[in-house]
């Protein structure tokens, strides 16, 4: 945020050392992943990786061995970058975090956290501490992103997860990022596979409505419309492996 010139802070504070918020447990039905674990630590996890691999597929492309072996899940939640990839699999996932200050600590889900570009529901005083994403049976999930080159942002990127009963979708989450999407998510995309059998038809609707929906910028990586292209393409990618994902195949 200082580099970017969006923060002008009078009072830094290291919290390197605490050691407390660097964790990864499963904690009854919760997947709880403590604010400054390093992303190298949970790409390697494979208590995170056994729940939902979308998580090692995402830390697997995020930006550098350097970054990933300094940078925190809890800092890139909460410089919420628009472009951002753990928000987007977050978004995905259907987490909540927690947030603790001088008046306690409060539970905010994920859909709520980010406010707009760069900023979130984190107030003054406050701190993210914890990260939660529910554990379910029947679970499925994949990331898909393209890069204009190793390690950098995402031209367009798609998390999905997928809760099967029975042989339909129970549940559904899906994250875009780098897109503008509303909250990193898709929610028409979603509510449109809810109750489906995940064949090749129903997720070619919900990735044609994930492109209709998203409201990408033309930049330096790409036109509007080479954006909405790659959205449906990389949901559909994405949908397919968690379908596969949720009964043992891999696609």
């Amino acid at each position: 945020m200082m580099k970017l010139r969006l923060a002008q802070p009078e009072v830094l504070i290291d919290i390197n050392d605490l050691s407390e918020l660097a964790y990864i447990s499963l904690e009854g039905t919760e997947l709880r992943i403590g604010a400054m674990t390093r992303h190298a630590d949970l790409l390697a996890s494979e208590v995170a990786a056994a729940h939902y691999p979308i998580l090692r597929e995402a830390e697997r492309v995020i930006a550098d061995p350097i970054v990933r072996n300094r940078g925190t899940v809890g800092g890139s939640l909460c410089q919420a970058d628009p472009s951002e990839d753990l928000s987007a699999v977050f978004a995905a996932l259907q987490a909540s975090v927690v947030v603790a200050g001088s008046g306690g600590r409060r539970v905010v889900p994920i859909a709520e956290f980010h406010t707009g570009p760069y900023t979130t529901a984190v107030g003054p005083g406050e701190v993210l501490v914890e990260v939660r994403v529910p554990v379910r049976s029947g679970a499925g999930s994949a990331y898909e992103k393209l890069e204009r080159r190793v390690g950098d942002w995402a031209v367009a990127a798609c998390g999905a997860a997928l809760w099967l009963e029975g042989g339909t979708v129970s549940e559904v989450g899906i994250g875009l990022t780098a897109v503008g999407a509303p909250h990193f998510r898709s929610v028409e995309a979603e509510d449109s596979l809810r109750g489906q059998v995940p064949d090749e038809s129903a997720i070619a609707a919900a990735a044609a409505l994930a492109a209709r929906h998203c409201n990408p910028s033309s930049d330096q990586r790409g036109p509007e419309d080479y954006k909405r292209h790659l959205v449906g393409e990389l949901t559909s990618r994405a949908l397919r492996r968690a379908a596969a994902r949720c009964v043992g195949g891999e696609a």
